[in-house]
């Protein structure tokens, strides 16, 4: 009887681990918080990147890992001897249960050395495995922990298996699939809380000051004020709010705000435009994204007021309390939506880029 000794190299993680986790965390982070702030702020092409942006992100990884699943198809399994240290059934649901086996893998040209692997067996053949007993294996040189019992061997090897004798490694199995270290969680969580804290902190302006005309922060710029109105322009928004008394569809308010608002010259794309009774915001396009952005200077801001009137008066919604009209280009062409809720409940319609109408849903 002859005595195996001998282990698998252990696994480290390595640089790409770290990174692939930390961009991983950044993904799930941003996508989560893109999905809540964009529904706290109501802004949708936010909303659709949260949603977007993993499917993307996993598409990339499949696309990545294409080489790696090839090389790994093209290696040629081994075949050994191995010896049954212990065996468990893990599940009886079927007739062909999972069975967990301590196998000690003795290679003809290498050391031996444990792996733990997991395998349907029949209820029929399970009598045949036994603590002691030798089976035949077949696994990847490269990847040992996928070690499969070969359950119909070829008489060579059957005929070796018969006449084989020798005992077990003591001690843990050592060939074991590389899981990531506690450092590789780290980089992960670190890399969450940064893709988060970065989508709240590119929208702040819309999450934390849309009721109240959004308070200047520091990377705001902010512009003249005329009146009880004021306007506040950064980089990735803009908003103007008017004082108690006024409203956005009194003659040329908008027109004031929106030329306040992009600066006259400002040729910067807008993702989407709302506008409400005292509040008017304004979310830009990133600069060099390639996003269905639009000109918000080419909005038909004569025909707003109209439009308003029209579904708050001829689609049902009597005495409207409140009225908000969204304009974007999230399916391709401009879309300006009008939605008003009064007592007789809420009514909305959808008007082209020229503010002609295009779809009308009356309140009940």
């Amino acid at each position: 009887m002859t005595t195996l000794t001998g282990a698998a190299p252990p696994t480290h993680s390595t640089p790409l681990a770290f990174a692939r986790g930390f961009l991983t965390g950044g993904v799930v982070g941003a996508s989560l918080a893109a999905l809540v702030v964009g529904a706290i702020t109501e802004t949708v092409p936010l909303f659709v990147a949260g949603f977007v942006l993993p499917a993307l992100y996993g598409l990339l990884l499949f696309l990545a890992g294409i080489p790696a699943r090839a090389r790994e198809a093209a290696v040629v399994p081994r075949t050994a001897l191995a010896v049954i240290g212990s065996l468990k059934a893990v599940g009886s649901e079927t007739s062909d249960p999972p069975v967990r086996f301590e196998l000690t893998v003795a290679p003809d040209d290498g050391p031996a050395f444990r792996v733990d692997v997991t395998q349907d067996i029949n209820l029929v053949d399970l009598p045949g495995y036994r603590p002691g007993g030798v089976v035949v294996v077949r696994y990847p040189p490269d990847r040992p922990w996928r070690a499969r019992i070969v359950e119909r061997p070829t008489p060579q090897w059957e005929e070796r298996a018969a006449s084989a004798r020798f005992d077990a490694v003591p001690g843990p199995a050592m060939a074991a699939e590389p899981r990531g270290s506690q450092a590789v969680g780290f980089v992960r969580l670190f890399g969450l809380l940064v893709g988060a804290a970065l989508v709240v902190l590119l929208f702040r302006e819309g999450l934390f000051g849309r009721d109240d005309g959004a308070q200047a922060s520091p990377a705001a710029r902010p512009s003249a004020s005329a009146g009880s109105s004021s306007t506040v322009v950064s980089s990735v928004s803009a908003t103007a709010t008017l004082g108690s008394g006024q409203s956005f569809l009194d003659p040329g308010e908008l027109d004031r705000a929106f030329d306040a608002l992009t600066r006259g010259g400002d040729e910067r794309q807008a993702l989407t435009v709302v506008v409400q009774e005292r509040l008017l915001s304004i979310v830009f396009s990133p600069a060099g994204a390639r996003t269905p952005g639009f000109d918000p200077r080419a909005l038909p801001h004569g025909r707003f007021p109209a439009l308003v009137d029209e579904a708050t008066a001829t689609l049902g919604a009597r005495s409207p309390h409140t009225w908000r009209i969204t304009a974007d280009r999230l399916t391709g062409s401009l879309v300006i939506r009008v939605v008003a809720t009064g007592a007789g409940g809420t009514a909305s319609l959808e008007a082209d880029g020229r503010g002609k109408v295009l779809r009308r849903a009356p309140a009940p």
